[in-house]
């Protein structure tokens, strides 16, 4: 009898133990993110440190300001200071945004490592070795990180996170995307037939985080350079002037031989269907307003055949994000995810 008694306790104690919410991150009193939570709860006070409001619950974990703010201040390191300058409508777009995202993460990876999904140490690796590649090596990434008062331990942390919960989604959808011949050939006759690749030059003004009435700024100021660029103006030094995008902007807003679906929908219907050399309308997409001028398309001269494993690889991946989006919603569903209002 006394040993069922403690078998009984021993069963109800692990029961307790998988029912119990995780702790709420509270920010502690006279750290750099406590006086950081203090700074910004100026302009929302729902952001107030002390107050620690829950942003996102589930039945198994809270997500408080406290810990949104902490999240953000290791991620961004010293860039997190940008938030201090933004009015209190984008700021709270971002802190909303960005406590969503961690839920979602939270939830991903203690489903994925729930499911016994694991991380090997030289994937790891591999993919830091990718990164450090990019700046020139791994000292090079070092310094970048040191002078944004990122931690590498942080760095690498994220990144073992990032590959459990991609290794769980790639269990999920192996034996739910299905590719047929019909699908092949329609994506053949739609995107590789005809003109594939074009060059442009275009002009991007960003929209992303803005309120309503900077939109409505923004959008004015690209009609200004829009009628300049009708006019006859060098539409590469607009761009040198004006363009907000990084990766053109010192080439006068030159893209080289992009193929189609490589932009985003706005940005390529423009691209291949304004004429050569002509000017596009005002073409908004979710990173802002764009201009585009129109250098050059390039026909497809390849084959179904020769572009098979191509083209399957394209019908791929958006049927993945189809697969994943579903998914994680089932799992929100599940385990009673709720954005609440601060």
């Amino acid at each position: 009898m006394k040993i069922l008694t403690i078998l009984i306790l021993i069963i109800f104690t692990i029961l307790l133990a998988c029912s119990k919410q995780e702790e709420v991150v509270k920010l502690e009193v006279g750290t750099p993110e406590y006086q950081f939570a203090k700074e910004l709860s100026q302009k929302i006070p729902a952001l107030d440190p002390d107050s620690n409001k829950i942003m996102v619950q589930t039945k198994k974990f809270k997500i408080s300001t406290g810990e949104v703010i902490q999240a953000m201040q290791t991620n961004l390191g010293k860039r997190v200071e940008q938030l201090t300058k933004m009015n209190a409508e984008r700021l709270e777009g971002i802190i909303r945004d960005n406590a969503k995202g961690i839920a979602e993460k939270k939830l991903l990876l203690r489903t994925a490592m729930d499911e016994g999904i694991t991380v090997s140490q030289e994937e790891i690796d591999s993919v830091l070795n990718v990164q450090f590649s990019h700046v020139g090596g791994k000292e090079r990434y070092l310094e970048m990180l040191a002078r944004n008062n990122v931690s590498f331990e942080f760095v690498k942390d994220d990144t073992r996170n990032s590959l459990l919960i991609q290794h769980y989604f790639e269990d999920v959808v192996a034996d739910q995307i299905e590719i047929g011949e019909e699908d092949i050939q329609n994506e053949f006759d739609k995107n590789y037939s005809g003109d594939r690749k074009a060059t442009v030059r275009h002009i991007l003004l960003m929209t992303q985080g803005k309120s309503d009435s900077e939109k409505k700024n923004i959008r004015e100021k690209m009609e200004g350079i829009l009628a300049r660029a009708k006019a006859g103006e060098d539409f590469a030094e607009l761009a040198k002037q004006y363009s907000e995008d990084p990766g053109s902007k010192d080439r006068g807003g030159l893209y080289v031989n992009f193929e189609k679906g490589d932009m985003v929908k706005p940005f390529e219907d423009a691209a291949f269907s304004v004429p050569i050399g002509g000017l596009s309308d005002i073409v908004e997409t979710r990173y802002g307003y764009h201009i585009l001028k129109i250098v050059d398309r390039e026909k497809n001269t390849q084959t179904l055949d020769e572009l098979r494993s191509e083209i399957i690889d394209k019908i791929r991946e958006p049927k993945k994000q189809q697969v994943y989006q579903a998914h994680l919603e089932q799992l929100k569903e599940n385990a009673g995810f709720e954005v609440l209002e601060l």
